[in-house]
Formats: structure tokens, C-alpha cells, sequence
């Protein structure tokens, strides 16, 4: 009879220790995983009003509405917008594109110094230092392309939350700096237009948006709001049209080494006249001329 006791109060407890198992078990696998933090850089509705704000402005370029991508600094997408009145109104292409600037901003940018899209064209072409550069991390095309098609551009656009990836070097993709501490917090990718139109926009709305303090780059530029006379301020990520035909060898040679195509004569001027601080009310920033220290050539 002790026996009989013993073996039903073993039974007894396993079965309470299965019991417990498997509901620690369901617990496990039907907790609610958490999505990535968008906390720091603009929602759909932000994004797309500063985008519309900007496209209805004079950028030169063919005048086509737009894409735009924002992404976390984990390379994940927070907001997607367009500047049309539908999805159809922009090039279909430019949506996951905008998304791939967006990503190769965020990713070849570090808190104290930052690279546009446009600043990768020649030092990935043919004998550049980068060179192939845009045939790594690909884009995530299950990702990127997946559906409802109706969705694209929305809050809920099926690129929200996801790391879509891939490289892109020409204008359009430039990284967001916060203007406490000028911390990095992400990426925005602009298309839809030639890419110096595209780059000229993403500009603008990074200002608008007031993530445009970036804190160095190879652009000659202001970027800390220094007023100091005999300062030399740090540069930023603005686009360099310094590509020319080199007359001796007939090859095109981009004297910082990061240089970009010159897409037309107005785009040229309005990149040069873009400012490398905020148009908000801020000191008076002054631009010094001066020459990039150890600059290269590269074919391209």
C-alpha cells in the first residue's frame, strides 16, 4: 500500500512538471515579439509632408514626384511615402530604390562623419577604392517586393520593419544626425528624379525635418554653425560635381575622389548653393574655402 502512495504521488508530480513545462513552453513561443525602435526618425505623416513640401519646389531635374524611405540606425524601415496623389504617380522602381539609399546612407555613415550616396559614385567605379562596393549586401527582394501592392507608400507600406539592404551609389541617400549631440540615428533615401534632383530633395527634406546636422564630411561645407573667423569648420555630405575628362589619358577623373556626374547646369547650381546647416533660425554660419587634405583621383 506505501508502495501505491509513492508511485501515485511520483505520477502526480511529473504530471504537474509537464503541465508547467508545457505552458512555459507556450509562453515562449507565443510572446509578441517587439518591432524595431523608429522612435528617433520621422513617421509616414512627417516624412511625406516634408517630401510634398519639397517636390512642389523649384530642383531642377525632369519635375516627377517622388519616393522616400526613412530607416533606423539597425538599417530597418520606419516610413515610406510618396509625393503623388497615388502610388502610380511616381516611378514604381523608385520605391524600393529610395529604401536601398536610404539603407547605404545609414550604413556608411559613423557618428562623426557621414556619406551621401552621391559621395560613393567614383570611388566605385572601375579602379576606384571602393570598387564593387555596390554589388555587396544585397537587397532583400522577398522583403522588399512583398505585397499588398496597395499598401506601398502607406503607414503600414510591407517595408516597415524589415531590413532591406542593397547598395546604391548615386545621389538621393544621406544619413540623419539629431541636432542634440548630433547623434546618428538612421537614414533617408530620396527617388524618382535624375540623381542630383533626387539628392537636392533628399536635402531638403532632411532640413525640414531638422536631421541635417551632420558633423563632418568630404564635402567642403559648414555643418557645426561655427562663426569663429580662421576656423576651419568641418565638411558634410553634399554632392561633389568634380568629374572632368582627364585631356592626356581621356579618362573621367573626380579630383576629391568622391565625386558625382553632373546631371545639368541648373541641378549643378542649386547643389552647390545648398547649405551645410539648417535654413532654421541659427547663427550665422560662414563657408571657408579651403582644399580637402589628401585628395585622390580616380578614373571612373
Amino acid at each position: 500500500m506505501l508502495e501505491n502512495i509513492v508511485n501515485k504521488r511520483s505520477a502526480a508530480a511529473i504530471a504537474a512538471f509537464l503541465a508547467l513545462a508545457s505552458t512555459s513552453l507556450v509562453a515562449q513561443t507565443t510572446t509578441t515579439p517587439t518591432g524595431p525602435d523608429c522612435s528617433q526618425v520621422p513617421n509616414n505623416a512627417d516624412l511625406k509632408k516634408a517630401l510634398v513640401t519639397v517636390q512642389a519646389q523649384k530642383n531642377s531635374g525632369l519635375g516627377f514626384q517622388m519616393w522616400a524611405t526613412v530607416v533606423n540606425r539597425d538599417g530597418f524601415v520606419c516610413a515610406v511615402a510618396y509625393s503623388g496623389a497615388s502610388r502610380s504617380d511616381q516611378w514604381p522602381g523608385s520605391r524600393v530604390i529610395s529604401a536601398q539609399k536610404a539603407s547605404t546612407a545609414n550604413a556608411f555613415s559613423v557618428p562623426n562623419f557621414a556619406l551621401s550616396t552621391a559621395n560613393l559614385f567614383a570611388a566605385t567605379q572601375d579602379q576606384g577604392t571602393l570598387f564593387g562596393l555596390q554589388l555587396s549586401n544585397p537587397v532583400d527582394t522577398a522583403a522588399a517586393y512583398a505585397g499588398p501592392n496597395e499598401k506601398y507608400g502607406q503607414v503600414d507600406d510591407p517595408m516597415v520593419g524589415k531590413q532591406i539592404g542593397g547598395i546604391n551609389v548615386f545621389g538621393g541617400g544621406l544619413a540623419l544626425y539629431t541636432q542634440s549631440a548630433k547623434k546618428i540615428v538612421g537614414g533617408l533615401g530620396v527617388s524618382g528624379d535624375t540623381s542630383c534632383t533626387d539628392h537636392i530633395i533628399a536635402w531638403k527634406v532632411r532640413d525640414l525635418l531638422n536631421l541635417d546636422n551632420v558633423p563632418g564630411g568630404v564635402a567642403p561645407g559648414v555643418s557645426s554653425g561655427l562663426t569663429v573667423p580662421g576656423v576651419t569648420v568641418p565638411g558634410n555630405d553634399n554632392m561633389l560635381n568634380d568629374i572632368f575628362v582627364d585631356r592626356g589619358t581621356g579618362q573621367k577623373v573626380s579630383t576629391s575622389g568622391y565625386g558625382h556626374p553632373t546631371c545639368d547646369a541648373a541641378a549643378a547650381v542649386i547643389t552647390s548653393g545648398l547649405r551645410g546647416v539648417s535654413h532654421r533660425p541659427r547663427q550665422r554660419a560662414i563657408v571657408e574655402d579651403f582644399s580637402l587634405v589628401g585628395c585622390w583621383r580616380h578614373s571612373v
